[in-house]
């Protein structure tokens, strides 16, 4: 067996495991809460598996479509992607909650188009890359082109407002330009720019400014702004090693907010321990390592840079997700990624996983 075959073997292998333990864990997670608030039991996790019929298909097809050709409508799907930014931001046409604007909502189901920027701006840069390899230094017309578009993208996302993908969409993209080759006086110019900015994002917003002030000192306000990240420690921390058993979460019972969602990583932790905690990170830490076998083996550099665009993506969210959960991060509204009950990022994973697979298929350059 070649070794991208070897890779797309993990890859797909890792991914399916994640999924199914992502079908256990939202319904052993939401369960109960959805037995309270929609009298049914099963809402979420039936929900969460029509997408995930969705984006099989979608999965499917990512996998089988001839992406090099897709190039050249690259802008236009990112354009496209971009308009629905902007339409969700218009009262009456963008559905908001909690304070935030992000979705459309369609016969009962929602789109958070966040989600499909951040794989159509990887995309879009993959093929301006490609297309600029020659001229990476070139500041008026390779580097500034390419932080207007990204500064448009991260500010709409902003707008909704949405710091934790910003800053994903923003790192993804400094990774790009480090391995497309910018000159790193202009990859510490933009560093250096994008800190003060963030640290304004962090602290202008007080829900924020009280989210870093729980990450230093939760126990400060524990049924407050530290309520969740405390119970996500106690969840934890009563795992042990092997957990309470599947089903046996406390913190689940109306104690841990987002349980299904952003911590659901914190009752995986609680219901199977360390050992099942341990595992999670083990096939995410086999999903990047496949993913980066497909990266240095990838035909051509569009490939390379779109697979490592791809593969940065999903890893950079597992550790955003895991980092939270555990208080090595602040609060952010990430998922998990194949894990989370939540449709959009679910679909956008698996556009993401079916694209990886596809360029796996395609023989080395130099084969």
């Amino acid at each position: 067996m070649d070794p991208l075959t070897r890779a797309r073997s993990l890859l797909f292998g890792s991914a399916s495991i994640l999924i199914a333990i992502g079908i256990v864990m939202i319904y052993s997670a939401s369960a109960i809460y959805a037995l309270d608030t929609m009298k049914d039991p099963n809402y979420f996790l039936v929900r969460h598996l029509v997408y995930l019929g969705i984006g099989s298909l979608i999965a499917w097809l990512a996998s089988r479509i001839n992406y090099q050709a897709l190039r050249r409508h690259s802008k236009n799907i990112l354009i496209a992607v971009i308009v629905l930014m902007v339409l969700v931001l218009i009262p009456h046409i963008g559905s908001s909650a909690g304070g935030a604007r992000r979705w459309f909502k369609f016969m009962g189901f929602s789109v958070q188009p966040s989600e499909f920027l951040k794989i159509a701006l990887i995309f879009y840069m993959a093929d301006f890359l490609e297309r600029k390899k020659e001229s990476l230094s070139d500041l008026k017309h390779t580097v500034l082109p390419a932080l207007f578009v990204l500064g448009v993208s991260a500010g709409l996302v902003l707008k909704q407002p949405d710091l934790g993908t910003a800053v994903t969409i923003a790192m993804v993209m400094l990774i790009l330009f480090f391995a497309a080759g910018f000159p790193l006086k202009y990859l510490a110019g933009i560093v250096a720019v994008a800190i003060p900015g963030l640290l304004y994002a962090m602290l202008a917003k007080p829900y924020r400014r009280k989210r870093i002030l729980a990450f230093f000192h939760p126990w400060d306000d524990p049924r407050g702004v530290g309520f969740q990240i405390i119970q996500s420690f106690l969840a934890l921390g009563s795992g042990g090693l092997f957990g309470r058993g599947l089903g046996g979460s406390q913190q689940k019972l109306f104690f841990l907010p987002e349980s299904h969602t952003d911590f659901i990583f914190s009752i995986i932790g609680e219901e199977l321990g360390f050992v099942g905690a341990g595992s999670v990170i083990l096939l995410f830490l086999v999903f990047i390592f496949s993913g980066m076998v497909i990266v240095f083996r990838s035909k051509n550099y569009f490939s390379q840079i779109l697979a490592l665009g791809l593969v940065s993506l999903i890893g950079f969210e597992a550790v955003i997700n895991i980092g939270v959960s555990i208080g090595a991060l602040p609060t952010k509204g990430l998922s998990l990624p194949f894990i989370s009950y939540g449709g959009s990022a679910l679909l956008a994973n698996m556009v993401a996983l079916g694209l990886l697979i596809n360029i796996s298929k395609q023989k080395p350059a130099l084969s």
